[in-house]
């Protein structure tokens, strides 16, 4: 048997080389050493998260962090994080994005669809991730889509509320099935179709539109696809399903919400800004449309002289269409797996920024 014994030297050279290789792999994959040797990441959650997503981040070994920090706080605590999760309440401004990069920073978790509130732009340059959860409040979504289109139907709120004055308006409150009429779906993503999917079984006729929609994708939805103008001008019912960026900025305005048939009648549970509120105030006020459900605003909360909160004719809900128990388990456990998976050094599914990287 030959044995090897290492001299002294001998093992610190190899030891140096050993180092060596992991620092220069270090360099360019980071995350690939730190799977390698299993160094726990640090987890920052800055909103309110259902308990089995933070479950997720302990289960993975990770330290994790919960702390509702204001933006200041967060400006200064962000470069000693690996990972940042955020719902809608915390604003991943570009100087956040900015601090972060310059310290661990490698992904950026939205417990949820939309990303507005993050500077993914200013994120992928950097070279950090920012991954989302567009599956896991879609039928949360969709169900207060519809349910607004009941109530606009049936008047519910009117009704519940003159109720509880002592009043029996019975004969003011003659309303319109949906059985027949035309839906109109602005988006063709997740939400949009799981509203199709119900809207056809109410008996619905449903038409989309959306610059990403084919003709194959609009048949499995059972919807016939349109451009903007001719479902507006169709629709007795349009719902909007779009997320807001510079595209969408006000695509409903004032010339826009002309086009759609008189008596109609508007729902957005979409995002805030995809609607011109002052152009909508003056459909409503006019009723050149019956009725509006807006579930988001321009500016959140709304202000105190916001003209839509005066109308009888418009129902308003505080940007709920993700405010249930099963969405937000659901949204904050596929974001935090999305995480992990470039905590891991894995590319997620739910990559929104891969475009800037």
């Amino acid at each position: 048997m030959q044995i090897y014994v290492y001299t002294v030297e001998e093992n610190f050279n190899n030891k140096n080389k050993f180092f060596l290789f992991f620092y220069i792999i270090n360099l360019f994959n980071p995350l690939l050493i730190s799977s390698f040797w299993g160094l726990i990441m640090k987890v920052l959650v800055t909103d309110k998260s259902a308990e089995e997503a933070l479950k997720v981040f302990q289960d993975a070994g990770h330290e994790l962090t919960y702390d509702e920090m204001d933006h200041d706080t967060l400006l200064k605590e962000i470069p000693k994080y690996d990972a940042l999760m955020v719902r809608s309440r915390t604003k991943a401004t570009t100087e956040i994005v900015e601090a972060g990069a310059k310290g661990n920073l490698k992904v950026i978790g939205r417990a949820g669809i939309g990303v507005d509130n993050i500077d993914i732009e200013t994120a992928g340059k950097l070279g950090i991730k920012v991954v989302n959860s567009p599956t896991g409040s879609t039928k949360s979504v969709a169900e207060l889509a519809v349910a607004h289109m009941l109530s606009l139907a049936r008047f519910v709120p009117k009704a519940d509320s003159t109720m509880k004055k002592g009043e029996w308006i019975k004969k003011q409150l003659k309303g319109i099935e949906l059985n027949g009429k035309t839906l109109g779906l602005v988006g063709s993503g997740y939400i949009a179709q799981h509203v199709a999917s119900i809207a056809n079984c109410l008996g619905m006729k449903v038409l989309v539109y959306s610059p990403h929609c084919t003709d194959e994708k609009a048949s499995k939805m059972r919807a016939i696809r349109k451009d903007l103008e001719d479902l507006l001008k169709q629709s007795d019912f349009v719902s909007l399903h779009i997320p807001h960026t510079k595209d969408s900025h006000y695509l409903l305005n004032e010339k826009t919400i002309s086009l759609m048939k008189p008596g109609s009648y508007l729902v957005n549970v979409a995002r805030g800004g995809v609607v011109e509120e002052k152009a909508l105030y003056l459909a409503l006020k006019e009723e050149k449309l019956a009725g509006a459900a807006v579930d988001v605003f321009e500016q959140e909360p709304p202000s105190e002289d916001n003209k839509l909160l005066s109308l009888d004719n418009v129902i308003l809900s505080p940007h709920i269409g993700a405010s249930t128990k099963e969405a937000q388990i659901q949204a904050g456990t596929v974001c935090a797996e999305q995480m992990n998976k470039v905590l891991n050094g894995e590319e997620p599914e739910f990559w929104v920024n891969k475009k800037f990287m």
